[in-house]
């Protein structure tokens, strides 16, 4: 019995070592090497993120921040370098390579693309347009209307009750956490002995400005 399992997994390695020696299967190979650009000075410079990928197969790779890749292919294999912005190369691996190993440079050259120019309407055509637009009827009525939505009391209103955005959002907790840690693993000053935070509540009692902060509290409920 162990020799029969012997002669066997000596026939099985031998199979291996004819696959692996037969000529007319193509050679595996490393494939890598440098992808570029020109730079800002005319000069080569590493170019990242390119596709190197082998035509008609799911196989392939990306170039790293230094242009470097490398990827398993086979000899007569075609290798496409692809980028969006640069023209599209394919290159032919030789089958006559006697090497395991195959060394490419690679220069990607920029590309164009121009767009057709794209208008884009609110209404079906021009004619449409124009005739909403001659149609638009301006009365005294819609007129008043205009002034009164750009009042100074109605502008006021809307300033203290529309919510405040993103960027401003921001500014207030930054200011916040500033504020802590410039006291931070201390007391913080007392502000009932500053006069000059009793002169800043002065000035925004005489201003109103505690009432409209009332009014902005009622327009939010």
């Amino acid at each position: 019995m162990r020799i029969a399992i012997l002669l066997m997994t000596l026939v099985i390695m031998s199979q291996n070592a004819f696959g692996q020696t037969d000529p007319t299967l193509p050679k595996v190979m490393e494939f890598s090497g440098v992808v570029v650009s020109q730079g800002e000075f005319q000069d080569p410079e590493p170019l990242p993120y390119t596709n190197i990928s082998v035509m008609g197969t799911s196989r392939g790779t990306v170039s790293d921040v230094n242009g470097f890749f490398s990827l398993v292919a086979l000899a007569s294999d075609t290798i496409v370098f692809s980028r969006i912005g640069f023209k599209e190369v394919q290159i032919t691996i030789p089958d006559s390579l006697d090497q395991d190993r195959y060394t490419w440079y690679q220069i990607m050259s920029q590309d164009s693309f121009l767009l057709p120019e794209a208008v884009i309407y609110p209404w079906p055509s021009r004619e449409h347009f124009k005739y909403d637009l001659l149609a638009i009827d301006i009365s005294d009525q819609l007129r008043d209307q205009a002034n009164e939505n750009v009042a100074q009391e109605v502008l006021s209103e809307i300033r203290y009750a529309v919510p405040a955005d993103g960027a401003e959002t921001f500014n207030y907790v930054n200011q916040d956490q500033i504020y802590k840690y410039q006291y931070s693993g201390q007391l913080k000053p007392q502000n009932i002995f500053n006069p000059l935070a009793w002169k800043k509540f002065i000035d925004s009692w005489r201003n109103g400005d505690f009432k409209k902060k009332k009014k902005k509290e009622r327009l939010k409920y």
